[in-house]
């Protein structure tokens, strides 16, 4: 494999093991909507890229990478590998961001919508190429890979029945595959099938988030809103702890760079939590 490949793994690696280890480290880097929106902490679109929930999640992404790197980089080379690579990173959290700017608190971690840039770019360019899963004697050709990957985003994202950031992967795969048809523009018409089999339900998906969030939530026979084991007690507290750590944070901010440093909502939100 590339030498630059397997320093991005390393770092990678590297930056998630502090993460681990250090609580502080890690809340300081991860992708949080207020963070990112209220203080402008711009780097943690990208830094939160190199941090991971666990070993496995990290184990996970690396190899992921490691196998769909070499493909990319034999074929575009390590600057377009990096390109896509980042751009896939930026275009996942920037769709993650828009999505839940209404959540302040949501977080988020994980090299995934970088890595699932890099796998559909590949995807664009070799529609034919098999992908093999542990413990299964066949594989599949990857735009059937790609397809189903998208189909199971776009459930996830509606059904938020779990903690993984979906939206974050298909903004990825969107971003990886298009950046990739850019650089190479034939793939278009070699693979003009798979490639809109893909693509065209992605942004059709992405629009009717941004303009029509409210059908993402309807109560069908094929999805319930999902229901949650907290009791009352539980929710109470969280809200008082979360409620509490935002009053610490705007505090320090003030006896760090004054008053005037907080912005409008920040100093609403300090008359409330003040009462």
């Amino acid at each position: 494999m590339m030498n630059f490949g397997i320093v991005l793994i390393i770092i990678t690696v590297l930056i998630s093991y502090r993460g681990f280890t250090n609580a502080f480290f890690f809340d300081n880097y991860k992708f949080e909507v207020d963070k990112i929106l209220i203080d402008k902490d711009y780097k943690r679109l990208i830094t939160a890229g190199f941090l991971h929930v666990n070993w496995m999640h990290l184990i996970f992404n690396m190899l992921s990478l490691y196998f769909f790197a070499r493909i990319l980089i034999a074929q575009l080379g390590t600057f377009h590998f990096l390109l896509i690579y980042f751009a896939g990173l930026l275009g996942g959290n920037l769709l993650a961001l828009l999505i839940h700017k209404h959540n302040g608190d949501y977080c988020a971690v994980g090299a995934s919508g970088a890595v699932i840039g890099i796998i559909f770019a590949s995807i664009g360019l070799f529609p034919q190429y098999g992908i093999g899963f542990i413990g299964l004697p066949f594989s599949i050709p990857s735009w059937l890979f790609g397809i189903l990957y998208i189909a199971y985003t776009i459930y996830g994202i509606k059904s938020d029945k779990d903690t993984i950031a979906h939206e974050a992967h298909l903004g990825g795969a969107l971003v990886g595959m298009l950046i990739a048809i850019v650089i190479r523009p034939s793939a278009v018409i070699e693979n003009f099938v798979p490639i809109m089999a893909i693509t065209i339900p992605t942004i059709v998906f992405i629009f009717l988030i941004i303009t029509k969030p409210q059908l993402l939530f309807i109560n069908t026979r094929f999805y319930k809103p999902q229901t949650t084991n907290y009791t009352e007690d539980d929710k109470y507290n969280t809200a008082k702890i979360n409620k509490q750590k935002e009053l610490n944070r705007l505090l320090d901010k003030i006896s760090n760079k004054g008053i005037e440093s907080l912005s409008q909502k920040e100093k609403e939100k300090l008359e409330e939590y003040s009462k």
